[in-house]
C-alpha cells in the first residue's frame, strides 16, 4: 500500500530514434531549413558541378527524406560541391544547401562510406593549403593527391602541367595572401567554436 502522500510517477517513454532527415538537420550548424525544400530543382540547375554529380541536390534531399541513408552517404554529390553558395542565393525556400553538403561530408567520413575514399584526403589537403597560405597551392595539391592515390596518372598529366606553367597558370612554390595572420585567427576561432559545439552536444560533428 502506498502512503497517502506518495505519488506514482509513470516511467518515461523512450524517445523514438531520429530519422535520417532529423540527423542531417542536427548535424548542420544553425537552421539548415532542409525540411522546407519543395523539390523545385533550382539548386541543381544553378550548380556549376551539377553535371558531375550522380544525384542533384534535390534528388539527394529526396533520398534523405526517404531515409535512404547508405545511398545518400555513398553519393558523390557533396564531394563535388565547391561551396560557391549560388544554390543558396537562388533557393526560393532559403535552404542552406552548402552547409548541408558539409554536414553530409562529415557524416560520410565518420560512417566509413568509401565509395569516394580519396575525396576526404583531397579535401583535407586543400583545406590545409588554405589554412597555411590563404589560397590553394595547385601543384602541391595535385602532387600529393596523385602520388598518394594514382601515381601512374601523374605521368599522364605532365603535358598539361607543362602547358599551364608556360602560361603562368601553375606556380612552382606557394604564396601567402596578405594578412594571413588574420585569416588564421578566424579559422582558429572557428575550430574552437566547433570543438565547443561538439563538446556540449549542440551539433554533431567529427
Amino acid at each position: 500500500m502506498l502512503a497517502e502522500t506518495e505519488t506514482v510517477v509513470p516511467p518515461r517513454a523512450a524517445k523514438p530514434p531520429l530519422s535520417f532527415l532529423q540527423q542531417v538537420m542536427a548535424a548542420t550548424p544553425g537552421d539548415s531549413r532542409l525540411e522546407m525544400c519543395i523539390q523545385c530543382g533550382t539548386c541543381g540547375g544553378s550548380c556549376p558541378s551539377g553535371p558531375d554529380m550522380d544525384y542533384t541536390p534535390r534528388h539527394l534531399f529526396a533520398l534523405i527524406r526517404a531515409d535512404m541513408r547508405d545511398q545518400a552517404l555513398s553519393s558523390n554529390t557533396f564531394w563535388y560541391c565547391v561551396s560557391c553558395y549560388y544554390c543558396v542565393v537562388r533557393c526560393p525556400q532559403q535552404v542552406y544547401i552548402t552547409d548541408i553538403m558539409a554536414a553530409l561530408k562529415r557524416m560520410a567520413i565518420r560512417e566509413g562510406h568509401s565509395l569516394h575514399g580519396d575525396a576526404p584526403d583531397f579535401s583535407q589537403t586543400f583545406i590545409g593549403n588554405v589554412e597555411r597560405y590563404g589560397r590553394s597551392f595547385e601543384l602541391g595539391l595535385a602532387t600529393r593527391y596523385h602520388l598518394t592515390h594514382s601515381p601512374l596518372r601523374k605521368v599522364g598529366i605532365g603535358t598539361l602541367a607543362l602547358g599551364m606553367m608556360a602560361r603562368d597558370r601553375l606556380a612552382f612554390t606557394p604564396t601567402r595572401i596578405q594578412g594571413i595572420e588574420s585569416l588564421q585567427a578566424i579559422l582558429h576561432k572557428a575550430h574552437e567554436l566547433t570543438a565547443e559545439a561538439e563538446r556540449t552536444g549542440e551539433v554533431e560533428l567529427l
